[in-house]
């Protein structure tokens, strides 16, 4: 990466120095006197006689230095900046509209475009945004994943310092590209390769924007970086499979999901029903068993206090009922205690019963 490009630098070719020599320097400036004979010489080829007066080289002079001074003007349009020299020292900057400095070879100036959006793209070759810079684009993830992040930074020259723009930075491009590079990797290595490939590739760019203008103010590169652009993020292509297999796996991951919660509001009301129904099954026949307890208890105090009343008629009345209660339901043989002859152990019941049977028959 070139980091070497950080280094100031001269101003950029086609600009003027104070003796209108190139931007670095390298030359002497004109010898004065040299330069007024030449001026006398021709003055005497265009003035006829060939000779003037002193007084008149002085007008001449005169209209010189003011043809001179007037050649200080110069334009700059709503779109630049310019930036005015005075011996190839930066004195100052200037806005839209007409300005003067010190022409040539006291003075000079320099115009910059600051309204000029300029892209520099981050994994693709130069002028072809086809193409892959592997050595580039491939970055290492917060959970030790490789991912393959392509993006373009779109900036242009600060208008608050154009200054910083031309003498900090020598080549501003490879600058941002560098800066963009490095900020993007400390981004990417703060987050999940899941998040970057989905839903965290919303926060990136912003911040990514941020960390970038935060290192170029600390160069002073009179850089203003207006967005990053996320153009493509996807796994490398040796695993690009795997990766897209991901979503499927969440897909199906949800819809395991709905259907435990379709299953669970299905089986958690029926579920408690059943609850409810066994509870007032329980209760109805707690509520029943009571209810019979008390009377039974009530119905034998109310045969304890008549007891207490006549005890013998209660005792009778009690056998007469139990054994109406014994004897009502089975077959029954009274014998007279006139019967005469009648032998006590016959089988009265089944002598009985064959008679019935026969009648059944019949």
């Amino acid at each position: 990466m070139p980091w070497s490009n950080q280094s100031g630098g001269p101003r950029k070719p086609g600009n003027p120095g104070p003796w209108g020599q190139g931007p670095g320097g390298g030359g002497t400036p004109p010898d004065l006197e040299e330069f007024l004979r030449r001026g006398q010489d021709r003055l005497r080829q265009i003035i006829p006689g060939g000779s003037f007066t002193s007084r008149g080289l002085i007008a001449l002079i005169l209209i010189g230095l003011v043809i001179w001074g007037l050649s200080g003007f110069y334009t700059v349009q709503t779109s630049e900046i310019g930036l005015n020299f005075i011996f190839g020292r930066y004195t100052g900057k200037t806005s839209a509209g007409l300005n003067y400095n010190l022409p040539a070879p006291i003075g000079s100036y320099e115009k910059l475009e600051v309204t000029t959006r300029m892209a520099t793209d981050v994994g693709y070759p130069p002028n072809q945004p086809t193409g892959d810079v592997p050595e580039e684009s491939l970055m290492l993830t917060g959970d030790q994943n490789i991912a393959d992040v392509k993006f373009r930074v779109n900036w242009q020259i600060d208008p608050a310092r154009p200054e910083d723009y031309a003498f900090n930075v020598r080549n501003p491009s490879d600058t941002v590209k560098a800066v963009a590079e490095s900020a993007m990797r400390e981004i990417v290595g703060r987050t999940e390769i899941l998040s970057l490939l989905s839903r965290g590739r919303e926060g990136i760019e912003p911040a990514a924007r941020d960390l970038i203008q935060k290192i170029l103010d600390q160069y002073k590169a009179g850089v203003l970086v207006l967005e990053v652009q996320l153009q493509r993020v996807s796994a490398p292509q040796s695993v690009i499979a795997a990766f897209l297999d991901v979503p499927a796996a969440q897909r199906d991951q949800q819809t395991l999901i709905n259907q435990a919660e379709t299953y669970r509001n299905n089986k958690v009301p029926e579920a408690g029903g059943k609850a409810a129904r066994i509870v007032a099954e329980a209760e109805g026949y707690r509520q029943q068993t009571v209810a019979e307890a008390r009377g039974q208890a009530a119905r034998y105090l109310k045969i304890y206090e008549a007891y207490k009343e006549a005890p013998v008629v209660r005792r009778e009345r009690m056998y007469l009922e139990t054994m109406e209660r014994v004897l009502g339901a089975a077959p029954k043989i009274i014998l007279d205690d006139k019967g005469a002859g009648v032998v006590p152990y016959l089988p009265l019941g089944d002598l009985m019963k064959k008679p019935v049977a026969q009648g059944a028959a019949k």
